[in-house]
């Protein structure tokens, strides 16, 4: 009797139901989804952080976790071209590109080196067409609160079971992002109107949420090489200027910065947009947001 009324609560005991496997592309974008799951499950992350997007090479196990994945979340394939090669070809399960989300906000590539009017804005020596959308988008945290629901969404489709769950935490999430983003404008606001210059057109979609633009950009949007008259550009224009701060990246090459600038009596700063120190998960989005914004208090705030 007790090994019939054993089986017969195993049987009337409901399955628990595999959590889906999912992965993305981007440590900010791994913390997005990391928090919209928190509690059921954990999502993977295929570009750690230390990589570019931009150039980065695919290992075999990316390959086999994009082909197995349920759900794959990315930016979009201007982020990644190898990425976006690997989706198409791999990508068994549902694909939410986060570009393409209703309502994100897109901004364009600006074009030229200087986004000043005395920089002229003539000088187009890259290969983004007119008008192009720039990937940075999650640097924005409106958008980034858009994605936690679009993310939900997504999950409660290929995971019933967990809806609730996931709905939940994006609307908390969300909720945190506003508080999160109106701390943000508080700090930033003293520092508007400084001239400054970034090692590459990452920033952009930052820079306007909370109007704070940069004069130009050392290195292509996409990560790229500046050719030898972009370089002379913005060195000039950051003397007409009066630049005091330029702002290098760990991932990129910012020997392109003594090269260009006269960097006697300009502070130079360190901003990341992938969070290239830190450890992936729920956390990383707002400590890498507020990481850059400590960046430029230190820059730009200094005496």
């Amino acid at each position: 009797m007790l090994r019939l009324a054993v089986v017969l609560l195993i049987l009337a005991t409901p399955l628990r139901a595999d959590v889906p496997r999912v992965v993305v592309d981007i440590p900010p974008v791994h913390s997005l989804v990391a928090q919209v799951m928190q509690g059921v499950g954990t999502p993977e992350l295929i570009l750690p952080p230390g990589l570019s997007p931009h150039d980065v090479a695919l290992r075999p196990s990316d390959a086999s976790a994009l082909a197995q994945a349920d759900l794959v979340v990315w930016i979009g394939p201007e982020l990644s071209r190898a990425f976006a090669r690997s989706v198409d070809a791999l990508a068994q399960g549902r694909v939410l590109g986060l570009l393409e989300v209703p309502d994100t906000v897109l901004l364009g590539y600006r074009q030229g080196a200087v986004f000043s009017e005395l920089g002229g804005g003539d000088e187009h020596d890259h290969d983004h067409d007119q008008g192009s959308r720039d990937p940075h988008a999650w640097l924005d945290p409106v958008n980034a609160a858009l994605w936690l629901g679009a993310i939900a969404q997504a999950l409660a489709q290929i995971d019933p079971t967990n809806a609730e769950a996931y709905t939940e935490n994006a609307a908390t999430a969300a909720a945190r992002l506003g508080t999160f983003q109106g701390a943000i404008d508080t700090r930033i606001t003293p520092l508007r109107g400084q001239p400054f210059v970034v090692f590459h057109d990452a920033y952009h979609y930052f820079e306007a949420r909370f109007e704070i633009e940069a004069a130009g950009a050392i290195a292509l949007g996409d990560g790229g090489a500046p050719g030898p008259r972009r370089l002379v550009e913005i060195g000039q224009a950051a003397q007409d200027l009066g630049v005091t701060c330029v702002f290098v990246e760990p991932q990129f090459n910012a020997g392109y910065a003594g090269a260009t600038l006269p960097l006697e009596g300009v502070r130079v700063g360190v901003i990341d947009p992938l969070g290239f120190a830190l450890t992936p998960g729920p956390q990383l989005y707002e400590t890498l947001l507020t990481g850059m914004v400590a960046s430029f208090e230190q820059c730009l705030g200094a005496e």
